[in-house]
């Protein structure tokens, strides 16, 4: 109980945070700014405190079990999610680049660094976890039927001899009892070379005491020398300088909290059953017991406006259609009298209107011509100021905040303990819902009693037959339309099922297993001298925590979410570029494992020789496409994604046809809508090698992925180091392979700490720990990333759009605005003259 209060209470302060919050930026909607640095730190804090209510909203949506309250909750969330998109978007448009530093920032907020980095909701898998794991059971049988490995590629692993495989094990043997007999001999050859210097030497007798005195010097030195050092670490672990010595292992408190965790989950489920069983119960038993009440109390409203229509228009009014709303566009929170009153005020408008129209065709021309004219002076001038530009998810997070403050905010809840659903919320709604329902019956009764009225008491006829052939004309025009949208929207695989088409791309090696990398598995450090730079107009190189926070802005919360995904900022492709082993094919993977999304790799190297011809190539696209939507999210992959905008194809790669999806990629963006979870991830070690404005036009959003720094480069020696079972002590100096290591990637350092800790090595840490030495030989033979191939990245990037704008908005730019201020105030001073 203590637990589900914490997050109530948390709940609480989270909703306040937030209010505050919308309240602040309702007024700076309003304003409009010149300062651009001003404007960047209001974007910023809004962008930082979002993402803190984005945090502790992710983590009571996940704890919280009532099943109302996590509607709520899920629906202010993704609004959160969506506003964080729309902010980063406003500071890139803003600032002109992808990455922003907020080191100022954070330090007057008092944040650390580390409270930027985006969570990833863990509604993204619970939510469909038993749909991925039983594709991915489809997928693993069709690569084991197909001989394929996890990534589509034919096995490669043969089949042996039996006289070949009984050959290397007898060598293997042979060495071993070599081994062992050179040990042995080794022995031998020590005791008699001992016996030889004892005789040589002659043997003393030794004394007694002085064998004594000599052992107690050796151990006393030994036992002072342990509890000098033991008293040592313990200062350091006082001091906070060295972690104690459980540190790395799981306590206790975090076993048994994951258990309330897994409870937790076992009571959501609970929670939810029970809640939409009691929506259909609650539902029905409002129809049988309330429903003949509504009906009859719905009936007598219309029939007394009925009589008050005819009293006061002198004839019976038109009734609504169902397309208009029925009823209930009428009644819509009104009193029969303001309904009547409203039908003669529209009369008397709409006789009014019919006059005015005549006569004012003239005079609105001219009024429009002049309205432009004046129009056209504030447009040049209000053009230098910024205002902020409206919010799709403010809305929604407006109504969440206010249901949250009609329903919860001062609710007692300490009758329900258990935190089950509230039978008296289900009322409202379903009472909504029953009244929805009833009036439909309703409005067809009374249309046919109003009817029988008007031939009873006015004798009027029916609507002429002219009326219904109009409508019939317009159903006709709408299915003519329709054939002609089926005809541009051929589906070349009407006759096969989705299971077929997913068999073939599996077996084809399109669709592959992504590997199970989280992106926080993307280790690295921030930069904390950005800002600084930026002050001193050094463009800074962006770190990797930067990089990680832009695939979980325009990768995986969008995938993730599609309420999100509908109305923000559509991103549908992404360009990483970067070097050998930065980890760009990681982040592709880490992007399908947060959002369960299915990958199709399109690289020009697995499409050649596949799907051959023109109509071959439409046919596989039409396939990925239709597969992606069905089976959505999707991530498409290409990889070495320069090969399909090369200048000029290289004499080796001519037969694989690398430019096949040149034209065909635009075409696919097209096709692509906010409905589609669809995202086109490229990855590219030279894009220099291709036509850089197509390059360009394919990919929304370039990502640049730099080499480490020293700070990430010092996390990532000690953090893979311990994952591959190495153990850190003060012979290993983390600082000095950092240092040394500039340069190098990520998977230079992988691989070094892989060969390194074999699984002899890592038995012998105990009496031999590891030192940096043995790092050194396997680095020494390994070529770096040099600062001139850096520097090629950084030219590249700086002609690609946003890179050409923000190079010109830092030099050429500014001087260039006032030019043409003084340009424009010289042709209107000839004007006046």
């Amino acid at each position: 109980m203590s637990s589900l209060r914490m997050y109530n209470k948390m709940w609480h302060q989270t909703q306040e945070a937030l209010n505050s919050l919308l309240d602040k930026e309702s007024q700076k909607l309003v304003e409009q700014e010149k300062n651009q640095i001003y404007i960047f730190q209001m974007l910023a804090t809004f962008f930082i405190k979002y993402v803190q209510i984005f945090r502790n909203l992710e983590n009571i949506y996940d704890q919280i079990v009532h099943p109302q309250k996590r509607l709520l909750i899920r629906k202010i969330l993704d609004g959160v999610m969506g506003r964080i998109l729309e902010l980063k978007n406003e500071m890139v448009e803003l600032e002109l680049t992808e990455f922003h530093y907020f080191d100022d920032i954070l330090q007057d907020l008092k944040l650390a660094p580390q409270q930027l980095d985006i969570p990833i909701p863990k509604y993204f898998l619970k939510e469909k976890m038993e749909v991925i794991k039983e594709r991915q059971k489809i997928l693993a049988q069709i690569l084991a039927d197909s001989g394929l490995d996890a990534t589509g590629m034919k096995s490669t692993v043969k089949s042996m001899p039996l006289e070949r495989a009984v050959k290397l094990i007898q060598i293997a043997e042979r060495a071993r009892q070599g081994r062992l007999r050179a040990l042995f001999m080794k022995q031998i050859y020590l005791q008699e070379y001992r016996a030889k210097q004892a005789r040589l030497l002659g043997e003393k007798v030794a004394d007694a005491g002085a064998a004594a005195l000599r052992i107690q010097k050796v151990w006393r030195g030994f036992h002072q020398s342990k509890r000098t050092e033991k008293e040592r670490e313990e200062e350091m672990i006082f001091l906070g300088m060295d972690p104690p010595p459980l540190f790395d292992q799981v306590s206790a408190t975090i076993i048994q909290a994951e258990k309330v965790d897994l409870l937790r989950c076992q009571v959501q489920l609970k929670h939810e059953e029970d809640y939409r069983e009691a929506l259909v119960t609650i539902k029905s038993d409002l129809q049988q017991i309330e429903g003949p009440d509504i009906k009859e109390s719905l009936q007598e409203q219309i029939r007394q406006w009925f009589i008050e229509c005819r009293s006061l228009t002198g004839s019976f009014p038109e009734y609504p259609n169902v397309e208009e709303g029925g009823s209930a566009v009428i009644f819509s929170n009104k009193t029969p009298e303001q309904v009547i009153e409203d039908i003669i005020a529209n009369q008397v408008e709409e006789e009014k209107n019919k006059k005015k129209k005549k006569k004012g065709k003239g005079k609105k021309k001219r009024k429009e011509k002049v309205k432009k004219i004046i129009k056209e002076k504030p447009k040049q001038e209000e053009e230098e100021e910024w205002k902020m530009s409206p919010s799709v998810f403010l809305p929604s997070m407006e109504e969440g905040n206010n249901l949250y403050k009609d329903m919860w905010m001062n609710k007692d809840e300490s009758r329900n303990f258990p935190q089950d659903y509230d039978e008296e919320l289900i009322k409202k709604e379903k009472r909504k819902e029953v009244e929805a329902e009833i009036r439909l019956q309703v409005d067809e009764l009374m249309r046919q009693e109003l009817k029988n009225l008007k031939l009873a008491v006015n004798k009027e006829m029916e609507l002429p037959i002219k009326a219904v052939k109009k409508g019939k004309k317009k159903v006709k025009g709408r299915k003519g339309r329709r054939r002609k949208k089926g005809k541009k929207d051929k589906d070349l695989t009407a006759d096969r099922t989705i299971e077929s088409l997913f068999k073939e791309l599996v077996e084809e090696g399109l669709l592959i297993q992504a590997q199970k990398v989280n992106l926080s598995d993307y280790i690295g450090e921030y930069s904390y001298l950005g800002t600084t730079l930026r002050h001193v107009s050094i463009e800074p190189m962006p770190s990797l925590l930067d990089v990680r926070q832009l695939i979980a802005l325009y990768g995986i919360l969008p995938l993730g979410s599609a309420a999100v995904h509908e109305k923000a900022p559509l991103v549908k492709s992404l360009l990483l570029a970067g070097p050998s082993g930065v980890g760009k094919k990681m982040l592709v993977h880490a992007i399908c494992t947060e959002t369960g999304a299915n990958l199709f790799n399109l690289s020009s190297a697995n499409v050649a020789g596949k799907y051959p011809g023109k109509s071959g190539l439409q046919m596989m696209l039409h396939i990925i496409l239709k597969v992606a939507r069905q089976l959505q999210p999707s991530v498409v992959w290409i990889q070495d994604t320069e090969k399909i905008f090369y200048r000029k194809i290289p004499n080796t790669e001519k037969r694989n046809e690398p430019k096949r999806l040149k034209k065909q990629l635009p075409k696919l963006l097209k096709l692509l809508k906010p409905d589609d979870r669809i995202l086109i991830v490229g990855t590219t070690q030279r894009p220099f090698d291709a036509e850089i404005q197509s390059f360009c036009r394919a990919y929304q959003k370039i990502i640049l992925v730099p080499r480490p720094d020293y700070a990430s480069r010092y996390v990532l020696w000690k953090q893979i180091i311990q994952r591959n079972g190495g153990v850190l002590t003060k012979a290993l100096n983390i600082s000095c392979l950092a240092k040394v290591t500039d340069g190098f990637t990520q998977g230079h350092i992988v691989k070094v700490v892989k060969g390194v800790l074999t699984d002899r090595r890592i038995r012998q840490q105990y009496h031999k720990p590891l030192t940096p030495v043995e790092f050194i030989p396997l680095i020494a033979g390994m070529n770096p990333v040099y600062k001139e191939e850096e520097e090629c990245f950084k030219n590249w990037y700086a002609k690609t759009p946003l890179g050409r704008k923000r190079v010109l908005s830092l030099t050429v730019g500014g001087k260039e605005k006032e030019m043409e201020k003084g340009k424009k105030k010289g042709k209107r001073g000839r004007k006046k003259k």
